[in-house]
């Protein structure tokens, strides 16, 4: 069982359901709730095992995503700091079933409510119930904006628009990330990626070596992801 102190200020300043349910339900959720470290590269939940839980991010960053019939891969989101993890959960939505990789791209740490708990209580408690239709919402709004941008934005400005947001999560304009991996977060070809960079490389908004990728025209980027 994790420490009494740190369990509930995060407790209760990750779940806004915390407030509204009794304590017999405060105290059920203390003692059943685990301490979780991923490394880089694991995978939190896949389509292979069964769902573990509902899991809030302590520290670290995850990727979610799914893998089509062809194997390519597209990023429906990413979770952060003291974000939650509803689809690692999915077994207790009804009429729900998709298969989603979570996987770990920094190092983790992270509680989970185990699917027994969590649904016992979410079953008698309407708070809970609430809370867990809102994440789904707010989750499901992140998956179809990323599906709309798939299906009808240009791939140079979702290139951009990635590019922009990948500075703005590292702090840094030098990216340590391969053609490979980007190809992976927007669904594509790694070629394809390829070929992009370079031409954004040619009107002189990014520098690319091997392994990194330097934004050095950050505004004309910036314009490019905004059009």
């Amino acid at each position: 069982m994790i420490d009494k102190k740190v369990d509930l200020i995060f407790l209760q300043d990750t779940l806004s359901f915390w407030k509204d349910i009794t304590e017999i339900q405060k105290e059920t959720l203390r003692q059943v709730i685990l301490k979780k470290n991923f490394a880089v590269g694991e995978f939190m939940h896949s389509n292979s095992v069964n769902c573990s839980g509902l899991f809030l991010i302590k520290s670290g960053q995850v990727r979610a995503y799914i893998i089509s019939e062809s194997g390519k891969e597209i990023t429906l989101y990413r979770l952060f700091d003291r974000d939650i993890c509803i689809f690692s959960a999915s077994c207790i939505m009804k009429n729900i079933s998709f298969d989603i990789y979570i996987e770990v791209e920094k190092e983790t740490e992270a509680y989970l409510i185990p699917t027994s708990t969590y649904h016992k209580l979410s079953s008698e408690s309407l708070p809970i119930q609430n809370f867990t239709n809102n994440l789904m919402a707010s989750r499901f709004t992140d998956v179809m904006w990323i599906m709309e941008q798939a299906l009808f934005m240009s791939f140079d400005k979702r290139l951009a628009n990635f590019l922009v947001e990948q500075t703005n999560i590292e702090e840094s304009d030098v990216l340590s990330i391969t053609h490979e991996k980007i190809a992976n977060h927007l669904g594509t070809a790694r070629e394809v990626v390829t070929r992009m960079l370079k031409y954004f490389q040619n009107e002189g908004m990014v520098l690319l070596s091997r392994g990194t990728i330097e934004i050095v025209n950050r505004e004309k980027l910036d314009d490019l992801s905004e059009r």
